[in-house]
């Protein structure tokens, strides 16, 4: 199963909602995983966490 989250180290730039908002939604201080996301967005998905500036967004295949 596949599975992609946020960790703490998120500093809500954006990167992630700017890349793929179909997965990722900001919620004041921090960027999380939208509740029914479409994970089969896998190209998008790793685009946004290799983006991150702080290496916050995870992805299991």
């Amino acid at each position: 199963m596949k599975k992609v989250w946020v960790d703490d180290e998120c500093i809500a730039c954006g990167t992630c909602v700017d890349m793929c908002p179909e997965v990722f939604e900001l919620e004041g201080e921090i960027a999380s995983v939208k509740e029914g996301a479409d994970l089969s967005l896998d190209d998008s998905i790793v685009e946004a966490a290799e983006a991150c500036p702080v290496e916050a967004i995870h992805y299991d295949r």
